[in-house]
């Protein structure tokens, strides 16, 4: 088979597990679970050869036309390039990981079936983004990703916070997905094409008539894909659904494809100066506030979900500076140690037997049931935390690295403003990182919270996941010498410089968040659970700490602010109430758009009810009234007939007199 053959096939294996698995669910369970796990493999081993043949030093290109438009042409095409391959190989490896371990997380629910068809028709969606080498093929698969992850994170329908949760992360989505449409065809009516090699052939030859215009409606849908502020109040809520579903959005399908998109299309974005500074504040808020709001979060899901946005922003960051190697570079490295920090979280609340344990402050007990969770998550946090030899040392650095170039001025038509600032932030992220990295660690393994349950030894197929994950979490940093090649020949090698400085702030911020933990320990030993703490509820009670750690998404922004146990609360100070909220984004989208909608409805329905059904209902009445009367006047009495004809008779000669006499 040919390589473009084979990468076809690709994408269309997963969709027709998906297709089978739907339509055999019910009738034959027994092939649910082959048909989760098997198209999924075999996607995998054929990515990896078509990595193998395409070699990273040439692109291959194919297409065949679908339709006449008769304007611009749509195309099934395809592009594959090295930063294609790799993500491909990322996607497969990530989607066939999530499909074993759910065979063992979700082994007794009753909604497997529809819950494995979902994630392989997600994957087969993120691999159509992937390779394709046509724009609105691409858009196809960025869509089909979106209705996927409202139907898996609403999982669990059951529950309130599900439902709101896939409602919320579909609409915010959408919300960045109409300019970025916009954008599309704004940019194909430049080009005369929606091919990705048209497009950069008209942007090198200086086509585009509106660079800044187009590059910030598609930013728009990149933030809401990828989570990156003002659009990324979804992702954190996103976690009411199946861990090992936060698992494949995190690490390798959805958010990554907004920083993927743009990797691939940079030159669009460098042709516009004000939109790669756009591009570096966007990233530099989302590193610096997604890790605060990190620093004060109970639920250990929702600590990696802001990581999750946080990573985002470095890779977002890289691209602000120009340097797309360093951004995939770190979306590879991240897909790997994301998706073992969410398996391994699975594995605690599967240890703990209940979601409500999935507060921090209540974990205890679980470091010597879950040896396997507890030494692979350690392996995942170290490379989060960008310690080195771990993964994350290597890609971080490269992050670093371009934009410190960019802050020199060694990278054209970036802006050294661009540099500079994303070179800041991403030192203080790295900081930060740190802390929370160690807070998760030390609340979630070495807690101080009543033990739970033990609910027995972890399925094989989940333990076995985590140690698989563990590897390139740990080693993929090696690889740094041969990527490389595969991304155009520019250096990946830290420097001297960022691997101090890095290194030296993530260090710091481990230990500050070391001593804080054994400061508030000390504190917490003569502190009983259940006491109560000085934080008002709504009502100008006082909320127990225990109530608030068993029942956290019923106490909304406190959720576990009140623990005198939490590091993050010393070392946030007044900060943290406003971290743990999210700094009330939410809040402030519900005074600027949520309201105002509703007004407005509210407006239209008063409207509609009592101003134009009043008109219908006059429309009808007037002639039912006329109706009625003439109606009463037919009595079928002949007598009352000739009386009324003849009372007519004489008005109208009495008129007709009248008339005469005005007249004359």
């Amino acid at each position: 088979m040919t390589t473009t053959t084979l990468a076809v096939l690709v994408p269309l294996l997963p969709f027709l597990g998906a297709v089978a698995g739907l339509l055999l669910g019910r009738t034959a369970p027994g092939f649910v679970r082959p048909l989760a796990i098997l198209p999924t493999l075999a996607a995998l081993a054929l990515a990896v050869l078509v990595a193998v043949r395409q070699g990273g030093d040439r692109t291959i290109e194919a297409a065949t036309q679908l339709t006449p438009t008769g304007s611009v042409p749509i195309e099934l095409a395809l592009r594959l390039d090295g930063f294609a391959v790799l993500v491909a190989v990322l996607v497969g490896a990530v989607a066939t990981c999530v499909q074993v371990y759910s065979t063992g997380y979700l082994r007794d629910d009753p909604r497997y079936p529809s819950y494995a068809a979902l994630v392989s028709l997600f994957t087969s969606a993120m691999f159509l983004v992937v390779y394709s080498g046509d724009l609105m093929v691409l858009l196809v698969g960025w869509e089909i990703m979106g209705i996927c992850s409202y139907f898996l994170v609403g999982h669990y329908w059951e529950t309130p916070e599900a439902r709101a949760a896939s409602l919320k992360a579909f609409l915010v989505t959408k919300l960045g997905d109409v300019p970025f449409l916009i954008g599309l065809f704004a940019l194909a009516a430049d080009a005369g094409s929606f091919r990705i090699s048209a497009v950069l052939d008209t942007v090198a030859d200086g086509g585009l008539d509106h660079p800044t215009v187009i590059a910030l409606l598609l930013l728009a849908g990149v933030a809401g894909k990828s989570a990156q502020f003002p659009l990324h109040t979804w992702l954190p809520d996103a976690m009411a659904g199946p861990t090992p579903v936060s698992a494949l959005i995190h690490a390798a399908t959805m958010v990554t494809a907004g920083v993927y998109f743009i990797a691939r299309l940079l030159p669009v974005f460098a042709a516009s100066g004000a939109a790669l500074v756009v591009l570096a504040v966007m990233a530099t808020v989302t590193m610096i506030g997604s890790a605060l709001a990190a620093l004060a979060q109970d639920d250990i899901k929702r600590v990696l979900a802001y990581s999750t946005i946080g990573q985002l922003g470095y890779m977002t960051g890289a691209l602000a500076v120009g340097d797309p190697g360093a951004a995939v570079f770190h979306l590879l490295s991240h897909g790997a140690f994301k998706a073992l920090l969410f398996l391994a979280a699975g594995a605690v609340i599967h240890a703990a037997g209940t979601n409500s344990l999935a507060a921090m402050s209540r974990m205890g007990g679980l470091r010597t049931r879950i040896p396997d969770a507890y030494w692979t998550m350690t392996v995942a946090l170290l490379a989060l935390a960008a310690i080195p030899p771990f993964s994350g040392f290597f890609s971080k650095e490269a992050v670093l690295v371009g934009a410190e170039h960019a802050a020199h001025g060694d990278v054209a038509g970036v802006p050294t403003a661009a540099g500079w600032t994303v070179l800041t932030a991403g030192l203080l992220t790295a900081l930060l990182t740190a802390a929370y990295a160690a807070r998760l660690w030390l609340l979630a393994f070495r807690g101080r919270g009543p033990e739970a349950a033990d609910h027995g030894r972890q399925p094989l197929a989940m333990t076995t996941v985590l140690w698989v994950l563990a590897i390139p979490s740990l080693g993929f940093g090696l690889a740094v010498g041969v990527l490389p090649e595969w991304f155009g020949g520019e250096s990946l090698t830290p420097t001297l410089t960022t691997s101090v400085l890095g290194t030296g702030a993530a260090l710091v911020g481990g230990l500050l968040m070391y001593g804080a933990w054994r400061h508030t320990s000390a504190v917490a030993a003569r502190t009983p659970m259940g006491a109560v703490v000085a934080h008002p509820d709504a009502d100008g009670g006082h909320v127990e700490a225990e109530a608030i750690a068993l029942h956290p998404r019923a106490y909304g922004d406190i959720a576990g602010a009140c623990d005198p146990a939490d590091p993050g609360r010393l070392l946030l100070g007044p900060l943290h109430r406003h971290a743990a909220s999210g700094f009330h984004l939410d809040a402030v989208y519900t005074v600027l758009f949520v309201r105002p909608v509703k007004a407005a409805a509210e407006l239209v329905r008063f409207l509609d009810r009592e101003v134009v059904d009043t008109y219908v209902r006059g429309a009808g009445a007037l002639p039912r009234w006329l109706g009625t009367a003439v109606r009463r006047a037919q009595t079928g009495n002949v007598q009352t007939y000739v009386s009324a004809l003849f009372a007519g008779t004489v008005l109208l000669a009495v008129a007709a007199v009248l008339v005469a006499t005005a007249g004359a």
